[in-house]
């Protein structure tokens, strides 16, 4: 399971599902449309394969805010993601190591 959290985390993590999408073929809606069958091997080991051959990553996106996970769901990987998976706060700590913690 990758685990991203906070901000950073969050914002480096929502680039490396975009990379290891295109790399294996996996559309910004989940859906297969490589050229090669070489892409679908070892996928298991970032997406686990849902209903009809829906690929959704396994992740878990945490965040004391729902900022960043507002930017992630809206943007073009963002409809991959399960829901639940997201897993937020209401308010932040204000860039406020301390206060996170």
């Amino acid at each position: 399971v990758h685990l991203q959290v906070g901000q950073c985390g969050n914002q480096i993590g929502s680039k490396f599902w975009e990379v290891i999408s295109e790399e294996h073929g996996i559309t910004p809606q989940g859906t297969y449309d490589g050229d090669s069958e070489l892409q679908l091997e070892r996928i298991q080991v970032y997406y686990n394969e849902a209903a009809a051959s829906h690929y959704v990553p396994r992740a878990v996106l945490v965040d004391l805010e729902p900022g960043t996970m507002d930017a992630i769901k809206s943007g073009l990987y963002g409809k991959i993601f399960r829901p639940d998976n997201f897993v937020y706060g209401q308010s932040g700590a204000g860039n406020n190591w301390a206060k996170g913690h």
